[in-house]
């Protein structure tokens, strides 16, 4: 059976404060260390929370940071495994949402294990008609497939995700998040199994979907500060000429209503 998702965003950070997108790989401003500790009593007061077996987080400063601080009972208490991985990075090339190398990471984070992070990263703009971390709108919403095609056969029960903004709304959820809110999904076995059917998805595998818990559907997430409702990828949300139009013929993403 599927794993059940733990989908966080970081706490705010530096280039949220002023919308400054120049600030490369942003670490948090003192509010979002403080929406961290938030999240911490949040969690640890769910039931959800203690039962998280994993923790994959963006390899970036900001969702490291959110996991350091928003997460240590998990990581330090209960010794759960903490895995940066590049896939769950945010969407955009800006350097806000640009990493550091991962020599740098592993040398401000040491408790984490950084030798499974993609070589390649952070790099999204070389060879960018192949480059999976590429920003454009067939390379994002790929990448949310292999994530969560990665996710779905692991053997743990619950697995927590400290990701981005756009990144969880466009490729995997199609909810919006507020700064350090959280929210609890399923995958959809019913619609990957109706797009296997139609040979959608790469090879015909089928489309991953999730399929949110009422509980913070119905709140706006675990802390009820984000936005409710469903919100489908927007021409807008990618450069001219680098949004849905090249992506390959699977499904439209802006009708998935998981």
């Amino acid at each position: 059976m599927p794993p059940t998702l733990v989908l966080i965003r970081h706490a705010q950070a530096l280039h949220n404060v002023a919308s400054d997108w120049s600030i490369h790989d942003a670490p948090l401003s003192d509010l979002g260390k403080q929406q961290c500790a938030e999240l911490h009593e949040s969690l640890k007061n769910s039931k959800i929370g203690n039962e998280i077996e994993l923790i994959v987080v963006s390899a970036m400063r900001r969702t490291l940071e959110t996991a350091v601080l928003g997460l240590g009972w998990l990581i330090d208490e209960k010794k759960i495994k903490v895995l940066p991985d590049a896939g769950w990075q945010e969407n955009s090339d800006k350097p806000c949402d640009t990493g550091s190398s991962i020599a740098t990471m592993a040398f401000e984070f040491p408790q984490f294990d950084f030798s499974k992070v993609d070589p390649l990263y952070p790099d999204k703009t070389t060879s960018v008609s192949i480059n999976p971390y590429a920003f454009t709108g067939k390379a994002v919403l790929a990448r949310g497939q292999a994530c969560l095609q990665a996710l779905y056969s692991r053997p743990e029960k619950v697995i927590a995700v400290v990701s981005h903004s756009g990144f969880l709304r466009t490729a995997i959820s199609n909810r919006r998040f507020f700064n350090a809110d959280w929210r609890i999904f399923d995958f959809d076995e019913d619609a990957l199994i109706e797009s296997r059917q139609k040979c959608l998805g790469v090879d015909g595998q089928g489309l991953f979907r999730l399929k949110e818990w009422g509980e913070t559907e119905e709140k706006g997430g675990g802390m009820s500060r984000s936005e409710k409702g469903i919100f489908g990828v927007l021409a807008t949300d990618f450069p001219p000429g680098m949004g849905l139009q090249d992506e390959t013929p699977t499904e439209d993403p802006s009708n998935n209503t998981s």
